[in-house]
């Protein structure tokens, strides 16, 4: 397995899918990356030549990915928190951030249902 950016890629997928394995990578930035490395997208990953996957790695460094970008998306959220914004209430109370409707869905923010006795609509 190739490593990249901390994160062992699939050999048996192609570059532009074995990228996406990468936290902050997704289909465009992938293409963008192997695009401005001269590679193709076509090749699989066990095919790549240790010059390409050089090529690869000094891509993506230029990128915020994996431990930063998840440091950066927490530190966000904890921010919005403390301020007591809207979206930072929604974060603490578990609940959907994004405007939502909370009265028939959001069971993945919320949990499970929790019944409540002799309670009707």
């Amino acid at each position: 397995m190739a490593r990249i950016a901390g994160v062992d890629i699939p050999n048996e997928k192609r570059v532009v899918i074995s990228l996406q394995y990468i936290y902050g990578i997704g289909e465009t930035t992938a293409k963008n990356i192997l695009k401005a490395a001269g590679v193709s997208e076509d090749i699989r990953t066990k095919d790549l030549t240790e010059e390409q996957l050089s090529a690869i790695r000094s891509q993506v460094s230029k990128i915020k990915v994996e431990g930063d970008l998840r440091r950066e998306v927490a530190l966000n959220i904890k921010r919005l928190m403390e301020i007591g914004c809207y979206r930072g209430i929604r974060h603490r109370k578990g609940l959907p951030v994004r405007g939502q409707n909370t009265r028939n869905n959001s069971r993945t923010r919320k949990g499970p249902r929790h019944t409540i006795a002799n309670h009707k609509k």
